[in-house]
């Protein structure tokens, strides 16, 4: 019988070397963990979970994915943030909080990671929701973003509302439809954001049933279309969950991308 992809979601992982807030509230904080190794200084990888910015989801299901990137000699952070079923979370709260704490983490995790920490803007590594609010990061403040890994991103957020994604995410993360909340659609929705200002990769498995493979192909040809330092890299036997899953065979593909946004461009 297959391994349930979702498996990753409960898997233990080991304990972060310290939690960091950049704000008061309980959830503006992140998680830090030291790289592996005796290797070269290299930028923070902020990790931006998924879950459709819903609060029953949080920062938890990606520590397989953190703790494996700081196996491969990454300084990783874990980003927190308010969700939609939380006082503050929703617009703009969710992405107010991981632009402060985009901003906030190199910083704050200086004291922690040291001499392994290189100065500068840290990679984002968001997944699925988090692959939005990655994006959206980097196009309204691109000089705290170094580059972006997107796996799996929502990164079309009108058509994730026409197509009711996760039952209503989108229009509970925003407050109601394209025609309602225009304003908020064509500040948060990376789509009419092109081209992205920073390196940009998105990995997405053809198989995903949660957000469909055609949204990131659009994305990446409007964003090259216009310029964009952007590529797509399409697995043909990944779903979802396996950008996350460091036991799942995209995992090789996921390192490589991260890897390819320090030397390629």
């Amino acid at each position: 019988m297959p391994a349930d992809p979702r498996a990753v979601l409960d898997r233990p992982a080991p304990a972060p070397d310290a939690t960091v807030a950049y704000g008061g509230h309980p959830d503006q904080v992140a998680d830090l963990r030291r790289p592996a190794g005796n290797g070269p200084p290299r930028p923070l990888v902020v990790v931006v979970h998924g879950g459709f910015w819903r609060a029953e989801y949080d920062r938890a299901h990606t520590g397989p994915l953190a703790a494996a990137l700081a196996g491969l000699g990454h300084p990783v952070a874990q980003l927190e943030y308010r969700r939609t079923g939380q006082p503050g979370g929703g617009w703009p709260g969710t992405l107010t909080d991981v632009l402060a704490g985009v901003a906030a983490l190199p910083g704050l995790a200086g004291p922690v990671l040291g001499e392994r920490l290189s100065p500068g803007p840290p990679l984002l590594v968001g997944h699925s929701a988090g692959g939005h609010l990655a994006l959206h990061a980097a196009a309204s403040a691109p000089h705290t973003v170094a580059g972006v890994l997107a796996l799996a991103p929502v990164a079309d957020l009108a058509e994730a509302y026409r197509l009711d994604l996760d039952s209503g995410a989108v229009a509970a993360l925003l407050g109601g439809g394209p025609a309602e909340r225009p304003e908020r659609y064509a500040d948060a929705d990376p789509a009419v954001r092109v081209p992205p200002p920073t390196p940009t990769v998105v990995v997405h498995g053809a198989l995903d049933q949660q957000v469909p493979v055609a949204m990131s192909r659009s994305y990446v040809a409007a964003a090259r279309a216009a310029g964009g330092r952007v590529r797509l890299i399409e697995l043909s036997e990944c779903e979802h969950f396996g950008l996350i899953d460091p036991e799942s065979p995209a995992w090789p593909e996921v390192a490589r991308a991260l890897r390819s946004l320090q030397v390629d461009y």
